[in-house]
């Protein structure tokens, strides 16, 4: 597999998402098939390309993945087409050395890359900005360029300085109120919360077939070179039934924790907290993952039947994952709401992100998913604040700060850092096992 382009920003705010959406919405109407990725961690903009879009859609992570762990990724894409988006700016990432930046998935996949520029309000100023991002590394890896919100009068004069810098003009976007998307404190909207959001990816996909040079953009796309690594193979457990919550509350999960439990033998059932009294018959792990339960608070602890249910199978031992979201519903209170009350203690919403970004987790001991001294990376993304973080791990951030999290035995890991089966599967090996072990149990 060789065909992939990635598309990056100067900045958060200018119009890679967008224009990736759009891209993605004009190379499926054209017949492509295509796979798409996004840089970093992320469960939104995946989730779009996959709901909307109606096409693969995963994650490439340089902190969490090796270098041959993201090219093997890509090529799991076969023939298809893969469209990688950006995170943040291009160069941004973990300290001022832009450390697991998108420039860094850009070179260690060896991916032509084309800068989105939003250049509303600017004209000639828009050249130094091309030649800045291109000449501030050796090889920078952009090949081409694209405007956001720009009209069609002002294109050939920004296309002129494109080409003066040695790389290749690929059209533009035109500002359109139309094409908004939203967002709230954790990102994107949801994509089922965006009003007629098939037809604004409908109406971006023509927008894109008009304005952006896409026969340039397949042709850029061939120029990247082959891929050769890929995953090693699962070998299936047996067969479990891993109950999944997954509603309005509970939808931040990575599309590969589904696939590789899958692929170990797990039948995945989903359910929902907010709407369903009990969980699915017959099962033999519990995953609760992160999301908005904070917005649906009253639902939730109206949920009586629910709450109760996973408590008892929780103390039972159930083997349970809960992460983000999904670990503050297994306190006593949420927000003065009560939820689940698993973990002894109450998590309200502070007022800015806490413990945000990459970290490293080591385990202090024995349990479901990890041995002592055992280690794997993660991230953290959320305004919650508890008062029981739990102390079962060592987390320690790229800058050396410390701090004691999560409460992991050997039926459960609960805490704020997402797993991420990819880095490191040996933990969803473990998770499965265990749900092997329960379902002997059960039915004896």
């Amino acid at each position: 597999m060789s065909r992939r382009i990635l598309i990056a920003g100067t900045h958060s705010g200018s119009g890679k998402t967008t224009l990736t959406l759009a891209m993605l919405s004009a190379l499926k109407k054209k017949g492509i098939q295509i796979a798409s990725f996004k840089c970093g961690p992320d469960f939104i903009d995946p989730q779009f390309h996959r709901q909307m879009v109606g096409i693969p859609g995963n994650n490439l992570d340089p902190f969490m993945l090796s270098r041959e762990q993201l090219r093997a990724a890509l090529s799991e894409a076969d023939d298809r087409l893969c469209v990688i988006e950006g995170v943040m700016g291009y160069y941004d990432g973990v300290g001022i050395e832009g450390k697991y930046s998108t420039f860094d998935v850009a070179c260690q996949t060896q991916t032509p890359v084309i800068l989105v520029i939003n250049a509303r309000g600017m004209y000639t100023s828009a050249g130094a900005i091309i030649k800045g991002f291109h000449e501030f590394k050796k090889d920078s890896m952009i090949r081409g360029v694209i405007f956001n919100s720009v009209s069609e009068k002002v294109y050939p004069g920004l296309s002129k300085m494109v080409v003066e810098c040695g790389l290749r003009p690929l059209g533009f976007l035109p500002y359109n109120e139309n094409f908004k998307i939203g967002s709230r404190h954790l990102g994107l909207l949801q994509s089922h919360e965006v009003h007629q959001l098939k037809e604004k990816l409908s109406l971006l996909g023509e927008s894109a077939l008009k304005y952006i040079d896409i026969e340039g953009v397949l042709s850029l796309s061939q120029t990247a070179p082959a891929i050769e690594e890929k995953r090693e193979a699962l070998t299936p457990l047996g067969k479990v039934r891993v109950a999944v919550a997954s509603d309005n509350a509970f939808c931040f999960i990575y599309q590969e924790n589904l696939d590789i439990l899958r692929q170990l033998g797990a039948e995945i059932v989903f359910f929902s907290p907010l709407k369903d009294e009990n969980l699915p018959e017959d099962i033999d792990a519990l995953y609760l993952p992160g999301g908005y339960p904070e917005l649906h608070l009253h639902e939730l602890a109206k949920n009586v039947p629910m709450r109760e249910e996973i408590r008892t199978k929780a103390a039972e031992g159930l083997p349970l994952i809960a992460e983000g979201g999904g670990y503050a519903y297994l306190h006593e209170h949420l927000e003065g709401h009560e939820m689940a009350g698993i973990i002894r203690g109450n998590v309200k919403m502070g007022s800015k992100l806490q413990h945000f970004g990459y970290h490293t987790l080591t385990a202090l001991h024995d349990a479901m998913l990890l041995k002592k001294n055992e280690s794997f990376r993660t991230h953290e993304y959320h305004y919650y604040q508890s008062d029981s973080e739990g102390s079962s791990f060592r987390a320690q951030k790229p800058d050396g700060r410390q701090w004691k999290c999560v409460h992991s035995t050997a039926s459960m890991y609960a805490g704020f850092p997402y797993l991420f089966f990819a880095h490191r599967p040996g933990m969803a090996e473990s998770f499965v096992k265990a749900a092997f072990q329960w379902k002997k149990k059960r039915k004896k």
